[in-house]
Formats: C-alpha cells, structure tokens, sequence
C-alpha cells in the first residue's frame, strides 16, 4: 500500500511540474521583446547606443506618404478661374477715369454720342490749338477703331498744353476699358494704358539747368 502512495505522489509531482517547463519557453521568448523595446527607448549616450539606434532604424523604415501626389490633387481641386470683368457705368450711362501725364491731371467722362470733345468748358479745337496735341488726344479711339462714336467731356488741370494732352489720352484710354473691358488688350498692347512715368529732371547746383554747365572761359 505504501508502495502504491509513493508512486501515485510521484505521478502528482509529474503532471504539476509539467506546465512548469512549458511556461518557461514563453517567457525566455518573450525576454527578446523587452530587450529590444529597452534598447529603442533607452536615449543615447555613446556612439555604440548611436550605432545600435541607426542599426535599428535601418532595420525598420518608416513608410513615406505619397507627399507629392497628395499636393498635385489639392492643386488641381483648387483650380479657381478668374472673374470676367464688368462695365462700370454710372446712374447717366458714362465711364470716368483719371489721367496722369507730367504735373497734368484730367477727369475724364465718355458716353455712347457723336463725337464732340468738351475740355473745361471749350471744344477740343479752341483749347488745343495744335493739330499734334488733338492727334495725341484721339489716340486712344483710332486705335480701337471707335472714332467719333463717343462723347468726352472733361477737366484738366497742372502742367502745360502737351502735358494735359497726355493727361486726357491716359483718361480716354482707361475710361474705355471701364465703358467696355474687351477692349482692354488692345489698348494695353498699344501702351495707351501706363501711365508715362518720365518727367522734368530737376535742376544741379553749378549749373543753369539739369545738364547745361556754365559757359567755359579760357581766360
């Protein structure tokens, strides 16, 4: 009988001590993952931790987004076509604009009429008594192909005759493209659009004028 206990005690202590060696594999497995997370966290503090951190980097790149293909398609999503543009008239039906050309300043109001030219009050042909300065001042209308088609009517102030003359050919030319904004290339291709920056250059100290130099004398 006691024979039987003993061996049945020794059975017992097999089958316990078992499952013992079968967890002990598992944890030597999962040992490996703890060391390996430990040296990933761990900072670096000589050029071996450097090494192994560049190591480890190689190891497992990290997957880079399709960065450019992602901004190509917000581009294109964005595509906004620009705004035609629009007449601006007022409440009588005419287009204004301001003309600049030297110390010269022009208002200038054109509407749909036959062809008449009001500048402060009097006909083109008694205020610019040159034929050169009437030329300069239709400009703008052969150029568009619109002569005698509209009548303008404006102030001008500041400056000379052939300075004013430029003035109301820059008005004339932007009241256009207000009254008809198809007409803007033309005019912009033909330079009636920029205002012409050039000016009197001043006088030097020394001197008579911007350049003129005083008389020489030998003797």
């Amino acid at each position: 009988m006691a024979k039987k206990k003993d061996e049945e005690e020794a059975k017992v202590e097999k089958v316990v001590e078992k499952p013992k060696a079968k967890a002990e594999p598992k944890a030597k497995k999962a040992a490996p993952k703890a060391k390996a997370a430990a040296k990933k966290k761990a900072p670096v503090k000589d050029l071996k931790d450097l090494a192994e951190a560049v190591a480890t980097a190689e190891a497992d790149p990290v997957e880079e987004a399709p960065v450019e293909e992602e901004k190509a398609e917000a581009e294109e999503a964005v595509v906004v076509e620009p705004e035609a543009r629009k007449p601006k008239l007022d409440a009588q039906g005419r287009a204004y604009a301001t003309g600049r050309r030297k110390d010269a300043v022009a208002r200038v109001w054109i509407r749909p009429g036959k062809g008449s030219v009001v500048v402060n009050g009097r006909d083109q042909v008694t205020y610019f008594a040159r034929q050169t300065q009437r030329l300069v001042l239709n400009q703008p209308f052969l150029i568009v192909n619109r002569m005698g088609q509209f009548d303008v009517m404006c102030t001008v102030k500041g400056g000379g005759l052939s300075g004013q003359a430029g003035a109301v050919r820059h008005g004339i030319s932007r009241a256009l493209e207000n009254f008809d904004p198809e007409m803007r290339p033309t005019l912009k291709k033909a330079g009636m659009l920029t205002r012409d920056s050039r000016i009197v250059e001043r006088k030097k100290i020394g001197k008579h004028k911007a350049r003129r130099s005083k008389q020489w004398a030998k003797r």
